[in-house]
This record gives C-alpha cells, sequence and structure tokens, in this order.
C-alpha cells in the first residue's frame, strides 16, 4: 500500500509546454512535469531562481494524469516587441526590453486546451523535502498564485487535494473520480493515463513515449527527457 496525492486540475485554458522551435509554441495534450513540479512549488512559496529547493522538489516528486477530458485545440496568432540582438547587451528582464529604442514585433502562434481536465497523483520518494500533507496543505493555500501552465491559463475550480492509501496507482486513482461540476464536460469513454517510474501501476502498458519536461534549471529554462508509460483505465474500472 502507497500514499497519493490526488489534485484536479481545472480551468477554460490550459498549456503545456513542448518543445518550441521558432514561432511556433505547442501544446502538449496533458500536463507536463515541469508544469506540475512549477504547480507545487508556487504553492509551497519556492521561488523560480531557488534553484537548490526547486530541483529537490523535482528530484524527490514523481507523478501520473488521468485525462478526463482532452479539451479542444485552440491556435492563438499572437505579435509581441523584441529589442535587436546586439553583440555584448543580454535583456534579463522584460521591463528592460522594452526600455530600448529598437524594438521589432515578430509573430507566434501558442497552443491551449479549452475546457480540459485533468486527476493528477502525486507520490514522494523516502526522505522528500515536503510530505504528502504539507504539499496538500500547500496546494490548499498556495503561496503563489497558481496557473495552468502559463500566467493567462488560472484555474476555474479549486484543487480538491486529498491524501489516498491505495495498493496501485490504478486504484489510487479509480478511488477519486472528476468532480461533479464537470459532469458536462467529461466523456463516458476509457480515461488514458500517463505515469512515470517502474513500480507496478495496476494498469496494462500500451506504449511508452519520451518528453523533454525533466526540470533542471529554472533560472536558464533547461530541461532534460523523461520517460513516461501510457495505458487506459476503464471506465467500469
Amino acid at each position: 500500500m502507497s500514499d497519493y496525492l490526488l489534485l484536479q486540475l481545472y480551468g477554460p485554458l490550459a498549456s503545456w509546454g513542448d518543445i518550441a522551435v521558432g514561432e511556433y509554441r505547442p501544446s502538449f495534450a496533458h500536463p507536463s512535469k515541469s508544469a506540475i513540479i512549477g504547480l507545487l512549488a508556487a504553492a509551497l512559496g519556492i521561488r523560480r531562481d531557488e534553484e537548490e529547493r526547486q530541483n529537490s522538489l523535482a528530484a524527490s516528486c514523481s507523478f501520473a494524469v488521468r485525462v478526463d477530458a482532452m479539451g479542444v485545440l485552440l491556435r492563438d496568432y499572437h505579435t509581441t516587441q523584441v529589442p535587436s540582438a546586439k553583440r555584448g547587451v543580454t535583456h534579463y528582464t522584460r521591463q528592460s526590453e522594452l526600455a530600448t529604442d529598437e524594438l521589432n514585433t515578430i509573430l507566434s502562434s501558442r497552443d491551449y486546451r479549452c475546457d480540459a481536465v485533468y486527476t493528477v497523483a502525486i507520490t514522494v520518494a523516502d526522505g522528500a523535502p515536503y510530505s504528502l500533507k504539507e504539499l496538500a496543505d500547500a496546494l490548499a493555500k498556495p503561496v503563489f498564485t497558481l496557473y495552468l501552465g502559463r500566467k493567462s491559463c488560472p484555474l476555474a475550480l479549486p484543487l480538491h487535494p486529498q491524501i489516498v492509501n491505495a495498493a496501485t496507482l490504478r486504484d489510487a486513482l479509480a478511488a477519486v473520480p472528476p468532480s461533479n461540476e464537470l459532469t458536462d464536460i467529461i466523456s463516458n469513454a476509457d480515461a488514458n493515463v500517463f505515469w512515470e517510474g517502474d513500480a507496478a501501476s495496476g494498469l496494462a502498458l500500451q506504449q511508452v513515449i519520451t518528453r523533454r519536461d525533466e526540470p533542471r534549471s529554472r533560472k536558464r529554462w533547461q530541461f532534460s527527457d523523461r520517460r513516461e508509460n501510457c495505458g487506459v483505465l476503464l471506465k467500469e474500472e
């Protein structure tokens, strides 16, 4: 038997960053590990520049996600102003960028998921800096504002954090159905589940995917590859 911290993610917009090249900023269909760790860090009051605390939190947490509603893809046509590149000049803040006299307009496309619903299960390793109880308390009363991938994607419902003791991940997820407030947008189909680690999940493994979302440095915005398992939680289960 293991303890799992279960929480619900829902908002009218969500964006889960994928590898971005050039002017296109895609979104994965379900939350990234960097987004989940960022959510926990914000709730705990850990700042981006506190690298040691950020890395310690990321190394101690594993997560899984049940996709209750995939949502609808929204692509936003976006414009922004940036300064011309100059040798020896580095802008560390947006205020510094806008203070220059030479501004150029660049175009980009950004993807969002509309009305997507996820149930997230979090476990922590032995010796973790924060217990599941501490994480649950922080999520209930976060220090910083929480959002779904981008600051423009606020939560629309409480997270409802709760700790479940179960034999497997499947049992933990099955014990926590989606909120009744979301029944109109959640289908009755089987739910895809994505999880990391080799521990017994109780789910039949269908495939393994690789995602570059393991946070390495929040200050330098660096990530490494992570293997993620995929299976299905049958509705009748």
